[in-house]
């Protein structure tokens, strides 16, 4: 399990949160993002993004989280509305080639090192169509952000590397925008 501080776990499950989330998070990272009619979230925590993507996924929406406390309470939250399955991102327990898009929001930097990250890379691939997105947001690391996360699991992705990180999972070229704070990231199988 990422560990996550009071203060952080706070913020991600307030009202406050889930609007910037709904109005302008997923607004940005998913712009010109096409979501498959099979879609994967991996490590929606407390289901902010879960929310959104239920109404914007055309078609069946699958979440993975690896807590299972977290787990627990998506699973009471949207019963019959969106698959959840405990697990672990690294190592999924979906068949090859099962979604249209895989998508993950502000969860990468609690990936406990750079080799579990690029593990989680090749198994988004893996478990997309040819052709399918993968696609996602995180913080960019600064003083503010470490300060959040002290003592959390707090690994973050360099932007600049994603790319050859993505290429390496086996992914096409990827597209990787920053904006202050923050990085987003499309990438094709």
């Amino acid at each position: 399990m990422a560990s996550m501080n009071r203060v952080h776990q706070w913020i991600c499950s307030s009202d406050k949160w889930a609007r910037g989330v709904e109005r302008n998070l997923l607004p940005w990272a998913l712009d010109g993002v096409e979501l498959g009619t099979e879609t994967l979230e991996i490590g929606p925590g407390y289901g902010a993004t879960t929310r959104v993507l239920e109404r914007r996924v055309p078609g069946r929406l699958s979440v993975l989280e690896v807590d299972a406390e977290f787990a627990k309470n998506l699973q009471k939250t949207y019963a019959d509305r969106v698959e959840v399955v405990h697990g672990d991102g690294t190592s999924m327990p979906f068949p090859d080639g099962a979604f249209d898009a895989v998508v993950c929001f502000t969860m990468l930097h609690h990936v406990p090192s750079p080799g579990q990250q690029d593990r989680l890379f090749a198994e988004a691939r893996r478990v997309l169509r040819p052709g399918g997105v993968f696609a996602g947001c995180d913080g960019r690391a600064s003083v503010l952000f470490r300060l959040l996360h002290l003592g959390d699991t707090y690994v973050p992705v360099p932007p600049e590397t994603l790319p050859q990180r993505l290429r390496a999972a086996g992914f096409g070229p990827a597209d990787v925008a920053l904006t202050k704070g923050r990085f987003r990231f499309h990438a094709t199988r």
